[in-house]
């Protein structure tokens, strides 16, 4: 009978896990659609933003800008995007892997588990706010310009497909000059170089803006995929203790009717 019940406690407790990634599994498919559509957005508008920072940095100009010059230092200042709660397979520690190949950098943390991991102020990936990403490119900007780091990155997540998300690095400072080809009809005013000084800024807020909406939609497609195989799992396992149950169920009355037929024999 201890058999007996341990499995009906070990069935309790599968069904109870079930129940649960079962909701987590809807919660996180219900984010999906809206999650899915700000990255969209997002990715629209930074295409447009690399599109107009090529064209700046093509100009003859520009060729010396403060934003273009390669400079001779190494201090890297990283932005490092991970999710605001787990349970979302190996979101987290992919980017934490990559992380790690930049000992030497300088962290900013997005997102609660980046901030419990590497310090700092928390600010939520799922929540992260225009007002957000503009007070952080200023800061970026400023500091860039007093020389405070020489190379500034963002470390997040990009959506491949529901089922692929890849950790990647992203550079943003200093630009790379373009090789394209200036067309003509395009007028810089007052001229190219006072363009791209005011064009920079919006560049890294919309780079860091795309970085966070696409993380955070990788990190929701990561949780209903991890809740999807945490519930397949704990059917299966739900079948095989069941299964356990009614085998030891069946031998413990055999077992009593054996032995109430050997008592009345004698």
């Amino acid at each position: 009978m201890a058999d007996i019940k341990g499995l009906r406690s070990s069935i309790r407790s599968v069904d109870s896990m079930l129940h649960l990634t079962s909701a987590m599994g809807l919660v996180a498919s219900s984010k999906m659609y809206r999650a899915g559509q700000a990255m969209e957005n997002a990715r629209d508008f930074a295409d447009t933003l690399r599109q107009m920072t090529a064209q700046l940095t093509a100009c003859p100009e520009c060729r010396n800008h403060p934003f273009i010059r390669p400079r001779e230092g190494s201090r890297t200042r990283l932005i490092v995007i991970a999710g605001d709660r787990g349970l979302c397979g190996g979101y987290n520690n992919n980017v934490f892997r990559l992380t790690a190949s930049y000992p030497d950098a300088e962290l900013i943390p997005i997102g609660k588990r980046a901030a419990d991991r590497f310090g700092g102020d928390f600010i939520g990936c799922e929540n992260f706010s225009s007002r957000d990403g503009s007070e952080m490119a200023d800061a970026l900007i400023r500091d860039y310009l007093d020389h405070q780091y020489d190379r500034l990155g963002i470390i997040g997540t990009r959506y491949v497909s529901l089922i692929t998300q890849e950790a990647a690095v992203e550079w943003l400072l200093p630009l790379e000059r373009s090789q394209e080809t200036v067309t003509g009809g395009i007028v810089f005013e007052p001229d190219a170089e006072q363009v791209l000084f005011r064009a920079v800024r919006e560049y890294v807020f919309g780079m860091l803006m795309a970085a966070v909406r696409e993380s955070f939609a990788c990190e929701t497609a990561a949780r209903r995929m991890a809740m999807d195989n945490a519930g397949r799992n704990a059917r299966q396992m739900l079948d095989d203790l069941r299964l356990a149950y009614n085998r030891a169920r069946q031998s413990a009355i055999t077992q009593e009717i054996t032995e109430i037929v050997a008592g009345s024999g004698s």
